[in-house]
């Protein structure tokens, strides 16, 4: 059975950056199950999955555009320390703004903070190493609620 549209796949995969760096993987973990088609995975992802079957080891090179977007300059800003309460804030860091987003700390001055809210990945070329698992339709429950439910069903509160 080919990973198509409503099929659930379970894949097992490693996730690198241009210089090699591993930034997530399953190894040593349960697979990751999702739904095709329904935007579960960056559109890169599904892309490179599309078609694949059960036991396929491949890679799969995601380009910004089809993972978590460009790196957008105007999403960094500068703001004044005394925005953060006086509490200790370090690059690193991350917060909520009142808008609902959340940036990164990247540097810290003595009057200002600068804030990044681009995504950690965007901008990044992702390489993943993959291997399909498993493949099996959808339940029209799964569908309904956008998510793979586990085995002997799912209870949402």
């Amino acid at each position: 059975m080919q990973i198509t549209k409503h099929r659930v796949a379970a894949i097992h995969y490693t996730l690198k950056d241009n210089q090699g760096n591993i930034l997530d993987s399953s190894e040593g973990r349960d697979p990751l199950y999702y739904i095709q088609g329904i935007g579960n995975l960056i559109p890169g992802m599904e892309e490179g999955l599309e078609g694949r079957e059960k036991g396929e080891k491949f890679d799969i090179r995601v380009t910004p555009e089809k993972g978590y977007g460009e790196l957008n300059p105007q999403l960094i800003q500068k703001v004044p320390k005394a925005a953060f309460g006086g509490q200790e804030v370090r690059p690193g860091m991350r917060f909520s703004t009142n808008r609902g987003e959340t940036v990164t700390v990247t540097e810290v001055d003595q009057d200002t903070v600068t804030v990044d809210g681009n995504h950690p990945l965007a901008g990044v070329d992702l390489y993943f190493e993959v291997e399909v698992v498993d493949v099996r339709p959808a339940t029209p429950e799964e569908l309904q609620h956008g998510h793979v439910h586990a085995p002997g069903g799912h209870h949402h509160e």
